[in-house]
């Protein structure tokens, strides 16, 4: 187990970008300066998602004219047609004031994209609207069929100590060359897993951070603060260790209680009487 902490950047797998282990969202509320802040102390991955919030399109703003080469940023795109991702990318690129984001992320594709969309996704590549492009799913399964394709440049995969199957189902599929990078997102599934479990010590979002990067396939992990504790919870983790297989243990123990699957409860009993 490496006794290294996460402050480190790491290469996105085969983009080559160069990407703090925590990135930031703004969906949930955090503020424009909180951002900024992250920026200072080594975040430099700005995930413009699910909801696009003026508060970071602000912290981009500002940032942008000094750092924009060291700023990672990636908009994400629920559109299923080819001309809706058009759409949605010059949007997101006009509230940004950014003239290309370093990656697309198609999101929640549960299924193969059609190559009519595809391409026109590539088009916007060849353009220079986006530099990479990632795919993002919940049926685990599907990312077989996105990691085969050969298209996607990085994928982003739902993956915490209760969710674990990624371990089974997604990671194995990476090739060992030419790997694409790999994000994570819900390292608390949304929160549960900070709940109090009687007997058993209650986790902190950087303990689910930690878990999530402990896994020697996952690049970077994905991080949604309300507010500025939230945020400098997520900063711990850049000066934290891996943890320990004791930790482990812990987490995957109240993943199991969290999220009691059949496969979870055959877990549960081995760590309870092994």
């Amino acid at each position: 187990m490496s006794t290294s902490s996460y402050s480190q950047k790491i290469v996105l797998g085969r983009t080559g970008l160069q990407v703090s282990r925590m990135g930031i969202g703004c969906s949930y509320g955090v503020d424009t300066r909180a951002m900024e802040e992250a920026f200072e102390r080594g975040i430099n991955y700005f995930y413009f998602g699910t909801l696009r919030r003026a508060a970071m399109a602000r912290a981009v703003h500002h940032l942008a004219p000094r750092y924009r080469e060291q700023l990672v940023v990636a908009i994400q795109s629920y559109a299923r047609s080819a001309s809706l991702v058009r759409l949605s990318v010059e949007i997101a690129l006009r509230k940004l004031k950014l003239d290309h984001a370093d990656l697309l992320i198609l999101g929640k594709t549960d299924s193969t994209p059609s190559n009519r969309f595809v391409d026109e996704v590539l088009r916007l590549k060849e353009a220079g609207k986006i530099r990479f492009l990632a795919i993002s799913a919940h049926h685990r399964p599907v990312f077989e069929q996105h990691i085969r394709s050969g298209v996607f440049d990085a994928i982003m995969v739902r993956y915490n100590a209760a969710h674990a199957r990624a371990e089974e189902q997604v990671f194995p599929l990476l090739p060992s060359e030419n790997r694409p990078g790999v994000i994570c997102f819900t390292a608390t599934r949304w929160g549960t897993l900070l709940r109090k479990i009687p007997g058993e010590r209650t986790l902190s979002a950087s303990d689910c951070y930690r878990f999530v990067l402990s896994h020697a396939a996952v690049d970077l992990c994905l991080s949604g603060p309300k507010n500025r504790d939230e945020l400098q919870e997520a900063l711990r983790v850049l000066d934290s260790p891996p943890l320990t297989v004791d930790e482990l243990a812990w987490m995957r123990r109240i993943g199991a209680l969290v999220y009691p699957t059949k496969a979870h409860n055959l877990l549960l009993r081995k760590l309870i009487f092994d």
